[in-house]
C-alpha cells in the first residue's frame, strides 16, 4: 500500500473516531465500567512502569520533536515553492488521525466518565452565601490548626526543609492513606515528574499537566514550595483518570489532606483555603473582610508570597495560552473550560456536608 492511500484511509478513520467520540460521550456509565475502571487502569499502570523510571519526560522530548518536525516540514515545503495541497490535506489529517487515536485511548476517554461526586456517593447541589461562609470559617480554622502546629508561631510562614524532589517522591504514600478510606483512588507505580518546560510554563501560568500520549504527570518545579505537594497531587490524579480540573483539585485536596506528612496537610488546607475565600471575596466581600482577620499572619504572608510570585513571570502571552486550553477543555466536554477549576468550592461545601475534615 502506497503512502498516498494510507494517509486517505487514516482521514477516514478519523472521521469514524470523531463520530464515535461524540455517541459515547453520551454514555458515561459504559465509559466508567468498561474504559476509566477497566482498560485505563492497565494502560496507565503499564505506562507509569515502562517509563516512569526515565527521570526525565518523554513526553516533553516528544513534544520538541513535533516542534522541529512542524518547523523542517514548513521550512522544505516553503523552500520547494511547489505545494500539493490534496497531498498535505490527506498527509496532516492521516497524523492526526493516529494521534486523535492514541490521545482518547491512552487518556482522553476519562473526559466522558461519569462525575466524581456519583463514584464518592454524595450529591451535589448549588450553596448559599451562609454556606459558603460557615464552611469557610471552618476551613479557616483547620488550616490554622496545621499551620500552627508546624510553625509553634501563628505570624511565621511554614518552612518546609524537604526537598522537591522529596516531597514528589511521596505522592504514593499520600494516596495510598486515601485508598483506605477511597479504594477507586488506587495508585500504583506512583510517578510524578518535573517538567522540562518549567520556565515557559511558568509565564504561561501553570503548574503542571499531564502528558495524554505518554501518561506522564509532570509539575511545574518552579512553583511555591508550600503549594507544591498539593500540585503534585492535583496532576497525579489527572494520572489515574480524574479529567476534570476541579475533581482533580478536589482528589488532590483529599490526598495531600489524608497523607500522614504534615506538610502534604498544609498544603492541601491551603490551596481549599485559596479557593473558598476568593469565592467568600467575590460573591460576599462584607463577610470577606470579617474572615480575613481569622486568618493565621502567617499564612496571609504565604498566600501574598504566592501571588508574588506568579505575577513576577505575568506576560501578555499567559492569556493566549490560557484561551487556548480554555477552548481545549470545552472541546472535550468540560463546557466550563478553565473557569472549571473554581468548581472544587462545590465539591468541597457538599462533601463535608456527610464527612468532617478527618474523614
Amino acid at each position: 500500500m502506497n503512502s498516498k492511500k494510507r494517509y486517505k484511509i487514516l482521514t477516514l478513520l478519523l472521521v469514524m473516531q470523531w463520530a464515535f467520540i461524540q455517541i459515547i460521550a453520551q454514555f458515561p456509565t459504559i465509559v466508567e465500567t468498561y474504559y476509566s475502571n477497566g482498560l485505563y487502569i492497565y494502560i496507565s499502570r503499564f505506562l507509569r512502569i515502562i517509563l516512569g523510571w526515565i527521570p526525565f519526560s518523554i513526553g516533553d522530548l516528544m513534544y520538541t520533536a513535533l516542534v522541529v518536525f512542524i518547523l523542517r516540514a514548513l521550512y522544505k515545503t516553503i523552500k520547494s515553492k511547489k505545494i500539493n495541497f490534496k497531498a498535505t490535506f490527506f498527509k496532516i489529517t492521516g497524523i492526526l488521525s493516529i494521534v486523535f487515536f492514541v490521545f482518547h485511548f491512552n487518556w482522553a476517554l476519562n473526559y466522558f466518565r461519569l462525575p466524581l461526586n456519583t463514584s464518592l456517593d454524595f450529591e451535589v447541589s448549588d450553596y448559599s452565601n451562609e454556606e459558603l461562609v460557615k464552611f469557610t470559617k471552618k476551613l479557616i480554622s483547620k488550616t490554622n490548626e496545621v499551620h500552627t502546629f508546624i510553625t509553634k508561631n501563628d505570624t511565621l510562614v511554614v518552612e518546609n526543609l524537604f526537598t522537591k524532589n522529596q516531597i514528589k517522591a511521596k505522592v504514593g504514600e499520600a494516596y495510598n492513606q486515601l485508598e483506605k478510606i477511597h479504594p477507586q483512588f488506587n495508585y500504583k507505580n506512583a510517578k510524578v515528574k518535573h517538567s522540562l518546560f518549567s520556565v515557559p510554563l511558568t509565564y504561561m501560568g501553570f503548574g503542571g499537566y499531564i502528558n495524554p500520549i505518554t501518561n506522564e504527570a509532570q509539575v511545574n518545579s518552579l512553583i511555591p514550595k508550600n503549594n507544591y505537594a498539593a500540585t503534585v497531587c492535583h496532576e497525579a490524579a489527572h494520572q489515574i483518570g480524574i479529567a476534570s480540573e476541579s475533581e482533580a483539585n478536589f482528589v488532590g485536596y483529599l490526598a495531600t489532606t489524608h497523607s500522614k506528612d504534615i506538610y502534604f496537610n498544609y498544603a492541601g488546607y491551603l490551596m481549599a483555603l485559596r479557593y473558598c475565600i476568593s469565592e467568600v471575596y467575590r460573591k460576599d466581600p462584607t463577610s470577606f473582610e470579617t474572615l480575613k482577620p481569622l486568618i493565621n499572619k502567617g499564612i496571609l504572608k504565604d498566600i501574598k508570597q504566592s501571588q508574588a510570585f506568579w505575577e513576577s513571570y505575568q506576560n501578555r502571552s499567559e492569556k493566549y495560552f490560557k484561551i487556548f486550553y480554555d477552548n481545549f477543555l470545552k472541546a472535550n466536554k468540560q463546557k466550563d473550560g478553565i473557569e472549571g477549576y473554581s468548581k472544587m468550592v462545590v465539591l468541597l461545601i457538599n462533601y463535608h456536608k456527610n464527612a468532617d475534615f478527618t474523614s
